[in-house]
């Protein structure tokens, strides 16, 4: 099974950038983005093999997650407890498993929604706990976080900064230190220059100045099933690269 997550930075914008062929071609079983940037009615994708679940924030242009699943889900949840406004979370329920696409909220600038972030991540937590007592769960989307130096290129001087707080990486922390696995890492512990996220700034991406803050996290109990991770900075269309899980389950 093959499952790809990417911010998008807009639904509308990336559809002009041929977003339909990137989904064609990839041809994963499950396609999750974040970043829609849309309201209901915005924008017609066609990908008839797909069945679509959206979640909007009622802010317009703003936020947003979409998934694209070959298979007919169990059962589909739009956000989750009280965070049910910024369109930030959708989750689908299969059989075997549970699978979650969220955008994390950005801890912003001088980090003054760090206190949202804060109860955000002590939420999704307890969620995600409840829901793989049920069966297990796989998680991906824009964290928003890099969670070790080895995670950027310039740790130094973002320490402290959104996104290298020291409160979003003990929090990352708590959130693995649960039951959850970090399945690139868990492959692919030493690697370095692996990012998902360049700003458009300063020649970011040519340079491969970048950020590893996309993610999909596992459940521990399948670990065992992750068969391969990758990113794929190739693909273009965004400011972050679509991130992929192949897990036998």
């Amino acid at each position: 099974m093959r499952l790809i997550s990417w911010n998008v930075n807009g639904l509308r914008a990336v559809l002009k950038k041929g977003f339909e062929d990137i989904v064609k071609e990839q041809d994963a079983d499950f396609f999750c983005i974040q970043e829609t940037k849309m309201q209901e009615g915005q924008a017609v994708v066609d990908l008839p093999e797909y069945r679509e679940f959206y979640c909007y924030a009622e802010r317009k242009g703003y936020s947003g997650t979409a998934i694209f699943a070959k298979k007919e889900p169990v059962s589909v949840q739009y956000n989750f407890g009280e965070h049910d406004d910024e369109g930030r979370g959708i989750i689908l329920e299969y059989d075997n498993f549970y699978l979650i696409n969220v955008y994390v909220p950005n801890a912003q600038e001088k980090l003054k929604r760090i206190d949202y972030r804060m109860k955000w991540e002590d939420d999704i937590r307890l969620f995600l706990k409840e829901l793989s007592a049920k069966k297990p769960v796989i998680m991906c989307g824009d964290l928003n976080v890099a969670h070790e130096e080895i995670d950027l290129k310039n740790p130094g001087s973002n320490r402290g900064n959104a996104g290298f707080s020291d409160e979003e990486r003990g929090k990352f922390g708590e959130l693995l230190d649960s039951g959850f696995v970090d399945t690139f890492r868990y492959l692919y512990p030493d690697t370095e220059g692996a990012y998902s996220w360049w700003s458009y700034r300063f020649n970011a991406r040519k340079n491969n100045a970048g950020w590893r803050i996309d993610y999909f996290l596992v459940s521990d109990d399948i670990k065992e099933k992750i068969k391969e991770a990758k990113i794929h900075s190739e693909i273009m269309g965004s400011d972050h690269c679509p991130v992929e899980l192949e897990i036998e389950l």
